[in-house]
């Protein structure tokens, strides 16, 4: 299964985002987008793609933020995935901890995270957890690059992988 991750686009168009993203989206089994989309247009191109799912951003307007959840959790070939943004906002110091919190308490807890907000890619693991932030797919400031995130789950393991373009 191919999972294409992207978050802070922070457009209203699907062909404003980079055309390798789009070309991965067209053969993905799942989208999922982390927030701030900052258009709706894009949301609704999103779900014409394929399979979606994804959460608000602290940029996103009233109407994506009725349309979608702060936090989601789902559940992809026995693997349980959360996905925020955060939807507060604020400092990056110290998001992977503000992140991590809002899936504290879950039964079962996430194996992989899914977040955004920094505009920085990171991929780490720490103890039993994935952290995956694609970082901006449209570089947007203070990307120093446009990258998005691809998981791969194949005979019960799951890999992630950021793809700078």
């Amino acid at each position: 299964m191919k999972v294409v991750v992207l978050a802070d686009t922070h457009v209203n168009d699907i062909g404003m985002l980079p055309e390798r993203l789009r070309s991965e989206l067209k053969s993905a089994d799942l989208i999922i987008h982390a927030g701030d989309y900052t258009g709706e247009r894009l949301l609704e191109q999103l779900r014409a793609a394929g399979d979606f799912r994804g959460v608000y951003g602290n940029m996103d307007p009233g109407a994506i933020k009725r349309e979608l959840g702060a936090k989601e959790l789902i559940e992809i070939e026995g693997f349980r995935i959360g996905v925020t943004h955060p939807p507060e906002g604020g400092s990056p110091v110290g998001l992977l901890s503000r992140v991590s919190a809002k899936f504290k308490g879950e039964d079962p807890e996430p194996e992989v995270i899914i977040y955004g907000h920094s505009h920085h890619p990171k991929k780490e693991k720490i103890g039993n957890v994935l952290y995956l932030n694609p970082g901006s797919a449209t570089g947007a400031f203070p990307a120093r690059y446009s990258s998005f995130g691809i998981l791969s789950i194949e005979k019960g393991v799951i890999r992630a992988e950021i793809v700078r373009v």
